[in-house]
């Protein structure tokens, strides 16, 4: 009998630091425009002899506000460069008036792109997901049951169309979702579009996003895929925004005469006849494993 054992044990750890960045949204407004914001204008246009009227209506200061902020905030978490030196932890921007430093987070796109899998492609076919999907599931724990999300732009979106609708009709299939017959004998032709394909017992999910096409054009495919399955054991998600507690989005208002709405009473912060809404907040984006990701763009 042997008096002692032995097990070995290996783990693989790495620690990534990252940063919660502010962003901020400002609208500044008149006291007349509060006023008027929820008031019809109508313009004579001279037809009926006058009476056909063209009616407008202003748009909602803080509905465009919280759009604003919100795209400004996703842009952020998606494109962001990270800009703080990694030996000091101190940023290389600063406010010039203030001196106040001006943290940048990295982006989910950043993050990705130091560690993951690229391919540049000729031509986008169906041999170019599977050859995605192969290399993503080698870093996956397991071969099969995995969820990838592939965000594209709006080139690569029509070409998995057009590649997904000619690899489907090789099997010469004939259900509703090529071609139905209307109640008026017209034939409707065509399938509603690919937002998901199977393979190997994996699931690929697409997902367009229009800022990708504003950001890398409309002439080159571009995919980004990741692996959005949740950790068996601890279930953590592939990915998560962080932020302090209700520091998400906060907003705050700056009365002038007139206030809130352009025609009330009460205490002001300024003389000036108007105000300003601001919507703020503090967020990060984290991807737990930067290497189960592909990134595919077209030369």
């Amino acid at each position: 009998m042997h008096e002692e054992g032995n097990t070995k044990w290996q783990s693989n750890v790495e620690l990534h630091r990252g940063y919660i960045s502010t962003h901020r949204v400002d609208a500044s407004y008149s006291e007349r425009y509060a006023a008027l914001e929820d008031v019809f204008v109508h313009i004579a246009d001279g037809k009926n002899n006058g009476t056909s009227e063209s009616i407008y209506k202003l748009d909602p200061l803080e509905k465009n506000a919280l759009e604003n902020f919100l795209q400004a905030r996703n842009q952020g978490m998606l494109f962001s460069k990270g800009n703080v030196n990694p030996d000091t932890g101190t940023p290389t921007i600063v406010d010039p008036d203030t001196n106040r430093p001006i943290y940048i987070q990295d982006g989910v796109i950043p993050q990705v792109e130091a560690y993951c899998s690229k391919y540049a492609y000729n031509k986008f076919s169906v041999g170019v997901i599977k050859m995605m999907l192969s290399a993503l599931n080698q870093k996956a724990p397991k071969a099969s049951g995995n969820h990838y999300l592939f965000l594209v732009n709006e080139k690569a979106w029509y070409d998995i169309q057009d590649v997904l609708d000619d690899y489907l009709g090789r099997y010469h299939t004939d259900g509703t979702y090529l071609y139905s017959m209307k109640a008026n004998d017209y034939i409707s032709v065509g399938a509603a579009g690919f937002d998901t394909y199977r393979y190997g017992s994996n699931e690929i999910s697409f997902k367009v996003d229009r800022t990708l096409t504003h950001e890398y054009g409309s002439d080159k495919g571009f995919m980004l895929a990741l692996d959005m399955t949740a950790d068996k054991v601890t279930n953590k998600p592939a990915m998560a925004m962080f932020t302090l507690k209700g520091g998400d989005i906060i907003t705050n208002k700056y009365f002038g005469p007139g206030r809130e709405n352009g025609l009330s009473s009460g205490e002001v912060a300024s003389p000036v006849a108007g105000g300003k809404l601001i919507i703020w907040g503090y967020s990060s984006v984290c991807v737990f494993n930067p290497y189960k990701s592909f990134i595919a763009r077209e030369m």
